[in-house]
Order: C-alpha cells, then structure tokens, then sequence
C-alpha cells in the first residue's frame, strides 16, 4: 500500500469532504488523529448480493483513513442484517435467513478489493457481526438494552411516523440500533463511519462505549448519494449502479444519470478538484466523473474501453443490434438472459427504470409483447434483434 502523510492537510481533507457531520467535536478527532493510530468501522447491511457507488463513499472515506496507517474494519451485518434496518422505513422490513445474508455478503471482498487494500502491512479487516450477537443470552440482552430507555427509540422519525398512522412497530426493529451499537463495544472502536441516515444507530454505539466502557467514540457521517431516480441510493429501493455492472454499464449509467449529479459525485466518488464542473460543459464533467469511477474499481484500461464504447455507440451514431435475442412470450422474460442477474425480477426492475427501449421507444410495461425484428437496449451496453426461438 501507498500509505499518504498524516500531515494537517490530508487530516483536514479526509475530515472535510464529502463529511456531513463529526461528533461529538471535529477539532477533537483532528487531534487525536494527529497523535494516534485509531481503529475505525463502517456497518454494511447485506440485503443484497451487490454493493453500490452509493456505499463506494463510504468504501473510499474508508480507504482515506487506511492510507494514513490507521486500523480500518469493514464490518458486514450479516446478524442485524436478518433483523432489518428499520431506518427511513414507514413499515416493517421483510426478514432475511441467515442463508440469505451470507449469500448475500459471499462478494462483498472481490468487489471492493481495488478500493480498499486487503493485504499487506496496514490490511483492512472484514468482520461479521454474528460473530458475537449470535452469542449473547438473554440476560446479556436485558444488561444491553437496559442502557436505553423507549423514550429515546421512539424519537425516530420513522416509529413517530409509524405511530401517526397506526402502523406497527415490532420490537425486533427497536432492538436494532442497540445491537449494531454493541458492535462498537466488541470492537472496541474509536470511529464509526456512516451515512448521515445513520446517525441515530451510531449515536446508540457512542452511547454504549460511554456506558459499558466508559471510552469516547466518534461518528462521522457521509453525505448520502441519490439514485438513479433522484432519491437516495439504496439496495432495497433498486435505484443504484451496481460495483458488479460492467465497465460500460457504470460508465453508460452515469452518463445517463441528469446533470445534478455531477458535482456531488465529483466530491463523493473521486479525488478530482472540485471545480471540475464548473470548468467543462455537463458532458464532459460526467465523462471525467464516470472514467474516474470506473479506474476505481476496474483500472485504467477498462476504464478507457468503457469511454471509448460509449462514444462510440451513443455519440458517434446508432449502436449495431448484432446480438441475436430469442422471442418470449413478453418484454421481460424476452430480455431476462441479458440483465446482471439473468433472471424476470432484474428484467422487471431494468425496465421500471426506464433502461429497456424498443425501436428506440423506452418501454416501462413488463408484460409489452415484443415481436420479432424488434430492436431492443438492454442497459447501456446490450444491443439486439428479436428472432424466433428455435
């Protein structure tokens, strides 16, 4: 690993961009960076087999601290994760097995192994949370969740909301900011990293270092980047660009994302001067963006594939349909062999996105009957006609 200088101007720009909030003080974490090397977490819930460029700010803020030499932990939840995170939920999350999230996480590695360093002198850490809540008894629940009182849960945004509208609220969601907050005391952490969605259950943590070990923890939290669809970016949503979607994908998908985009992405996703918007037209800003992140996670030769595709096909004149698309019986058990995950749900979800057209007609109905000769985009990289099945 390339380790940076721990010098006031890296410390101020890792605590400075794309940084939403740092509690309880920012010029007291600046200090003690400055004198120690502290051991920091971020929480990743594995509620899908793929992880995002949303959770690539976080990944990147990670990789930030790990180049000045300090102790980095990529903890998957893969135990609160069969809880749910109730946050920004208005309804109880479907639960997960314990097959399902380890399904899930199986990737997580491989797919963030170009940002973060997993080898070496100074290697990041992946850990599992099941490792220790799976071993607490009942009684060490009771000691735990008797440092929180329900006054305190119930100031959630999301439980009053439910409460207006008589909606339920389960105790197992209540139970989920204390047990991701027990995550902080096993690892005995100085810093958790976050969104700044997930302030409420990191502050729990700080609560429960202060309690139990009567130890300060800092939060810091990142700036959220919206989706596809302008909301945040979220797994459960389906509004994200996937680390798993090819070179071209990414590329053709930021590209396609509108021109709000580009100045929070420059910030959250790149090392680039911020300025870079201001000093390139809209699509020469999102080409430079959308090479960047692509270098990030699949080096400079794909990334210069990747560009040189989409000017090709989507600047310099029609694609060519030279894929051949067998005939089904609707739109999307037609396209399902050529999504990510090859299967009707991920062709449902393409084409509510608007990622699926038809003789250059965007095409949102799932159940559309396409016909033969259709020319159809699937993405931003599949181009093909529909033929007969044989």
């Amino acid at each position: 690993m390339r380790f940076m200088e721990n010098s006031e101007e890296n410390i101020n720009n890792i605590l400075d961009r794309g940084v939403a909030e740092i509690l309880p003080d920012k010029k007291e974490l600046k200090d003690l960076l400055g004198k120690k090397k502290i051991t920091l977490y971020q929480g990743f819930d594995p509620s899908s087999d793929k992880l995002h460029i949303g959770n690539l700010v976080g990944i990147r803020k990670l990789a930030q601290f790990q180049k000045l030499g300090h102790k980095v932990i990529f903890l998957i939840g893969d135990f609160t994760g069969m809880i749910g995170d109730p946050t920004d939920k208005t309804a109880a999350r479907v639960r997960l097995t314990k097959e399902q999230v380890e399904k899930n996480a199986k990737s997580y590695k491989e797919q963030i192994k170009n940002v973060l360093d997993f080898e070496g002198d100074n290697a990041a850490e992946i850990k599992y949370n099941s490792e220790w809540l799976s071993k607490l008894n009942f009684g060490d629940l009771v000691d735990i969740s008797s440092n929180f009182t329900v006054q305190q849960l119930i100031e959630r945004d999301m439980f009053k909301k439910r409460l207006e509208e008589n909606k339920p609220i389960y105790l197992h969601e209540f139970l989920y900011p204390i047990m991701q907050g027990y995550d902080s005391v096993f690892m005995g952490v100085d810093l958790e990293m976050g969104g700044n969605d997930q302030l409420f259950n990191m502050l729990a943590g700080r609560s429960l270092v202060k309690s139990l070990k009567d130890k300060e923890k800092y939060v810091l939290t990142v700036k959220l980047l919206e989706g596809t669809d302008g909301a945040k970016m979220g797994k459960s949503i389906g509004n994200t660009i996937n680390l798993t979607d090819s070179p071209e994908d990414i590329f053709g998908k930021i590209m396609s994302l509108p021109d709000t985009f580009i100045e929070p992405s420059i910030e959250l996703l790149t090392d680039l001067p911020l300025d870079i918007a201001k000093n390139n037209s809209p699509l020469e800003a999102k080409k430079i963006v959308a090479f960047e992140i692509v270098k990030q996670l699949h080096g400079t030769s794909k990334a210069n594939d990747a560009k040189t595709y989409f000017e090709k096909t989507f600047q310099k004149g029609s694609p060519e349909y030279e894929l051949k698309i067998s005939l089904e019986e609707n739109l999307a058990k037609t396209i399902a062999p050529h999504t990510s995950n090859a299967s009707v749900s991920d062709a449902k979800r393409y084409i509510e996105q608007g990622s699926v057209d038809v003789n250059d007609k965007t095409i949102k109905d799932p159940i559309y009957k396409v016909k033969v000769g259709d020319k159809l985009r699937i993405g931003t990289s599949t181009f093909g006609t529909v033929v007969e099945e044989k």
